[in-house]
């Protein structure tokens, strides 16, 4: 299992049982170009697998988060093993383990599309987010799929239709974001909120999300089968197990993830 990771687009490391993961083409503001997809891919695969990785962070370095994709990319034939941005999209969101995105700065097209596809968003005093491709030309599939699903349409439509992004107060108002720090404390925030979501048992954790998750669309009744399905699976860990000996013996739980 990867504990750390350094290449051309994305570093990636773990501690604690947090993966960092940062997009690493600060000269071009993190756009997204076929090298970050691929190791992106592995990074999130590597999340979604690794027993021993409990939350991901997604950030990025330098003055942006992700400005979206890389327009000027000459793309070669692809093969079908890196994974288009849609289907990041996809992954990352039934990857069941908290992703924590912390928005150091422009968060533009599928960089936004990233961010929302993370649990939990700090953003930075100085970050923008929002999709520019009209004025570009260009349609969006993050913004009227994701963006316009989390807050009223007519809000959506204000930004998406004139391509002009949310200041860090609005996406706050809109409760896009869930916290806005100053630039020196986004790092901090953003495994503050690790740490506490990891004083749960991770296995619970990961049932909650899941069953979040596969809850959107489905009927009431559907919804509730499906999440007694994964509620039931979590009574079978062994964190469960270790939360309920920690109640009855009333210490703190020891967690394994298991």
């Amino acid at each position: 299992m990867l504990k750390e990771m350094t290449s051309e687009a994305v570093r990636f490391d773990v501690s604690n049982h947090v993966a960092t993961i940062t997009l690493n083409r600060p000269d071009k503001m993190n756009a997204l170009n076929r090298a970050m997809r691929k190791e992106l891919q592995d990074a999130f695969v590597e999340v979604k697998y690794n027993p021993d990785i409990w939350i991901a962070i997604i950030t990025g370095e330098g003055r942006a988060f992700c400005s979206g994709k890389d327009l000027l990319e000459k793309l070669p034939d692809e093969d079908g093993t890196v994974m288009s941005n849609d289907e990041l999209y996809m992954f990352q969101r039934h990857v069941y383990k908290p992703f924590i995105a912390a928005i150091n700065g422009p968060c533009l097209a599928q960089g936004a599309g990233l961010a929302l596809g993370s649990d939990i968003r700090i953003m930075s005093e100085v970050a923008t987010f929002g999709w520019p491709q009209v004025r570009r030309g260009i349609s969006s599939v993050s913004g009227p799929t994701m963006f316009a699903c989390e807050v009223p349409l007519p809000v959506a439509m204000k930004y998406l239709l004139r391509g002009i992004p949310m200041t860090p107060k609005e996406a706050l108002e809109l409760h896009v974001v869930h916290e806005v720090v100053a630039p020196e404390a986004l790092l901090e925030t953003a495994n503050r909120w690790a740490s506490e979501i990891m004083q749960a048992a991770p296995v619970a954790v990961q049932g909650i999300k899941e069953a979040a998750v596969r809850a959107q669309g489905l009927a009431l009744d559907e919804r509730i089968r499906m999440a007694r399905g994964v509620a039931n699976k979590v009574l079978q860990s062994n964190d469960s197990k270790e939360g309920i000996l920690a109640f009855k013996e009333k210490r703190p739980p020891q967690w394994t993830g298991r």
